[in-house]
């Protein structure tokens, strides 16, 4: 089991799970919150989405909500296609943390 004060190791599959943060008028509405909105890798669950974003960004996570958007069937050429499938990740950290995804891009 690892203790709370010990700080989680970096591997490759934590960056593979945070795929970009979304940076629109309503997550950074969510911001006053001490919510950050990330798209995740479609196979992510909770528990490694809360272990990448403590290990990357060195926060303490107090709660993870996930949402998926089913992809769109749009016409392009003439032709139907689908838009594919997004996963989003709520991440709601404890208070007095931050993450400053802005200054990330």
């Amino acid at each position: 089991m690892i203790k709370k004060s010990e700080k989680k190791s970096l591997t490759p599959k934590m960056t593979d799970i945070l795929v970009r943060p979304v940076i629109t008028e309503k997550a950074m509405k969510s911001a006053e919150n001490n919510q950050v909105v990330f798209v995740v890798a479609a196979k992510a669950t909770k528990p490694e989405i809360k272990a990448a974003v403590e290990g990357v960004f060195g926060v303490e996570v107090k709660a993870v909500n996930t949402l998926v958007n089913k992809g769109k069937v749009k016409m392009f050429r003439g032709k139907e296609g689908v838009r594919s499938d997004v996963k989003k990740a709520i991440i709601t950290l404890a208070k007095g943390q931050t993450i400053d995804v802005t200054a990330e891009v």
